[in-house]
């Protein structure tokens, strides 16, 4: 079977997986895991859990808005996309060469 054809077969199962997920759970909020295991931890383990701030917190970049988190995030993805593109192009390039 071509390579193609697999990565071709990953893709589709990745993004059947994705609309089912999304289909399945219409107002689920997606909050990611740091926010779940706080949450957890001071509801279930340890009721009176006070997360401490850490020292080195008043250094920490922090965007002004939630448009310029979502733009920071948007140009890392597109970022991480290019080098992953990159490398992908990069050893087909060099096998086909050959």
């Amino acid at each position: 079977m071509k390579l193609e054809y697999i990565v071709a077969i990953v893709v589709l199962l990745f993004a059947a997986q994705f609309f089912y997920g999304a289909m399945a759970n219409p107002d689920s909020e997606f909050g990611g895991a740091d926010g779940a295991a706080g949450d957890y931890i001071s509801e279930e383990v340890s009721p009176g859990y006070e997360p401490t701030v850490p020292w080195f917190q008043k250094y920490l970049f922090e965007p002004p808005g939630g448009e310029t988190e979502s733009l920071l995030f948007a140009l890392q993805a597109a970022f991480g996309a290019i080098i992953i593109g990159y490398t992908i192009g990069y050893y087909k390039g060099k096998n086909e060469a050959k």
